[in-house]
Formats: C-alpha cells, sequence, structure tokens
C-alpha cells in the first residue's frame, strides 16, 4: 500500500529464526518503505530464509548469516528478536554508527537497573543507553518514540493489561489502585520456538494451566508502567497463564469503582481515550472479546463489563500475542521513528477461522 512517502528504510534483524522474527520478516517484507538488508542467525548461517520459514517463499530471498558478517552498522534500524542480554551488548556500536534500535527483548524495559538485573540475572552493560530509551508502547508514549534512537518494545502480556488499565489512571480518580488484578492467558507461541518439554503438542495441548504465580518477569514491567501513569504505587496482582492454542492473547483485568465514581460512563471514557488510535478498537459496551478476531493483526480489542451495575469493572482485552503484541508493534514503533504514518505495512486484517 502506497504511503506517499518514499523513504527506504534500510533493516536489520538479529535473530531472525524464532516466531517473532518470521513475524517481523512477514510485516516487513510487506512494508512499503522497508528494505531488508540483513538477518542474523549463528546456526543457520547460509540458509536461505525462505528455506526456513517457506510462507515466506517469493517475499523474502535473504539468506541468514552471522552478526560478524551481516551488514548491520550499514542498517537505518536493526530489531533484535533475540534473548535478553543481547542487544545491550551490541547497542554502543550500532548508535555509534547511526542505527537506531528497536528491542524486542527486556534489554530496554526496565528503567531501574536494579530491578532489571534481579529479574533477569544478569548485569545491564549499558544503564547510559538505557537511561535515554523510550518504552515503545505508542499509545502511552508516541512523543518520546517519535525521537528516540532506542526503543524496549513491551511485553506482549504487559501491552494488553497496560491499554486496558491506561483511560482509568492519570487523572480524577475512579478505581482502587491498591488492587488490581488481572489473568492474563497466552498461546503456546509466547514461550518462544526453542525446544522444551513443556512446549511439546503432547504436553500443552488439551491442557490449560497457570504458571509464575509466584513471581513472572512482566510483573515488574507493568508495575513500573502502571505507577507512572497513576502517579503513586499500584497494587497489581498477576497471575499467567498457557492456553492449548498457537496464538492470542486475553487478559481479564478486574478493578473496583471508587465510590465516587459509581457514576462515571467507562464506556464513553474509553472510547473517548482511544478515539484517534488505528489499533485499539473498543467494542460496545458488554461485548465478549475472541482472540481469533485478531489473530495476525496489529490490533488489540477492548470490551468493558460491569455485572449488576455494581462498583466492579471488568476489562476484557484481546491481542496477537506476536504481532501487535511483539513484532507488528515494533513496526509500528519503527514506523513512528522515522516520520512515517504509524499504520504503513500494518492494516493487515485479521484472519478467520
Amino acid at each position: 500500500m502506497a504511503t506517499g512517502n518514499s523513504q527506504r528504510i534500510k533493516v536489520g534483524i538479529v535473530g531472525g529464526t524464532g516466531y517473532t522474527g518470521v513475524e517481523l520478516l512477514r510485516i516487513l517484507a510487506q512494508h512499503p518503505n522497508a528494505e531488508l538488508t540483513a538477518i542474523t542467525s549463528r546456526k543457520e548461517d547460509g540458509l536461505a530464509v525462505a528455506d526456513m520459514f517457506p510462507n515466506l517463499r517469493g517475499h523474502v530471498t535473504l539468506a541468514f548469516s552471522t552478526p560478524e558478517k551481516a551488514p548491520l552498522t550499514g542498517c537505518d534500524v536493526v530489531f533484535f528478536a533475540t534473548p535478553h542480554g543481547v542487544a545491550m551488548n551490541q547497542a554502543k556500536e550500532l548508535l555509534a554508527a547511526n542505527v537506531r534500535l528497536i528491542d524486542l527483548a527486556a534489554d530496554f524495559r526496565l528503567q531501574d537497573v536494579a530491578v532489571f538485573e534481579k529479574w533477569y540475572k544478569v548485569a545491564h552493560e549499558c544503564p547510559d543507553i538505557l537511561a535515554e530509551s523510550a518504552y515503545g508502547l505508542v499509545e502511552l508514549n508516541r512523543k518520546a518514540i517519535a525521537k528516540a534512537r532506542v526503543v524496549g518494545n513491551p511485553g506482549c502480556y504487559p501491552t494488553t493489561i497496560l491499554l486496558g488499565l491506561a483511560p482509568l489512571l492519570g487523572g480524577a480518580p475512579l478505581i482502587d489502585t491498591s488492587d488490581i488484578i488481572s489473568d492474563s492467558k497466552s498461546g503456546v507461541s509466547g514461550a518462544g520456538r526453542k525446544a522444551e518439554v513443556g512446549s511439546l503438542f503432547s504436553e500443552a495441548s488439551d491442557n490449560f494451566k497457570a504458571y509464575g504465580v509466584a513471581g513472572h518477569r512482566h510483573h515488574p514491567e507493568i508495575k513500573a508502567q502502571l505507577d507512572q501513569m497513576a502517579g503513586t504505587d499500584v497494587g497489581l496482582t498477576f497471575v499467567p497463564h498457557l492456553v492449548p492454542m498457537v496464538r492470542g492473547m486475553l487478559s481479564t483485568i478486574y478493578v473496583k469503582i471508587l465510590p465516587e465514581a459509581r457514576g462515571v460512563d467507562f464506556q464513553a471514557l474509553f472510547e473517548t481515550r482511544y478515539a484517534n488510535e488505528p489499533f485499539v478498537d473498543v467494542m460496545p459496551f458488554g461485548s465478549l472479546p475472541e482472540t481469533r478476531s485478531v489473530r495476525a493483526a496489529n490490533t488489540v480489542r477492548i470490551a468493558l463489563q460491569r455485572p449488576g451495575n455494581g462498583d466492579r469493572l471488568i476489562i476484557l482485552v484481546v491481542q496477537d500475542n506476536l504481532v501487535k503484541g511483539a513484532a507488528g508493534q515494533a513496526v509500528q514503533n519503527m514506523n513512528l521513528m522515522f516520520g512515517l504514518p504509524e499504520t504503513t505495512g500494518l492494516n493487515q486484517v485479521a484472519i478467520l477461522p
């Protein structure tokens, strides 16, 4: 789709053999301003991308190469679709070459170095770069992202929870911020493409389980952003679950309405907050959004429920964990960083069935 902007953006991807990597490739291969320049993998050096991912035959002609051989410093932007710890080790070299970075792991999500090191068990290699990085949830942080050299792409669970709660925070007190509960579920692709027993078909299929109840790495990320929005110390209970499906994410968020806010029209509040957000769909009050309604699309759908018109507000949020929860959101950040319309290359309609 033409954007009216002929700008060419040379794009590199570090770690392109996982599910997030192939989603980045799928989206960028259709992006009118993106020029795929390099994609790295030590293990698959020399292998044609289309031989690993046959859905990209005829669309991506690159072969994987090692990071040492890949022309990353000649790119305009490099995406890191890697485990934590990789982007921060390469950030200084790339920034010195005027390359912008979008990290889909955790290296630039948490501004508190001590909190990062507690949860990820490694020392942060470039706290100075971390200090200048922008948190890449466009709907909350558009101005900072537009001028950033480094963006930490949000986690998938945080995206649903933060967008589900943002309209309720930062203004007049509406909810009890000391007691927020998010019951969140993700498809198996959220665990990545690595070989693990828990991701085997016979383990994950026909099964439904909670995990990370005692502590999950996304919890401090979510809480840091909620605290900032609310201007106070927010109490959050976050319980993730693994659902036997490939992709998709649903967060059911429970909040208690303050007595003085019981007359608020929360539906109108959400509709107004997201009226100009192309990738946030506020559904009619009482709707029940389904994960399949966002499959392969860069869209979040939000619906509100208020049982018995009482003091409990329930926010239902769905997204594709690999698109708006990862690769699509990263491309949305790229568009903003390079002055393109945010929707460029991201108008794919969700697929059914």
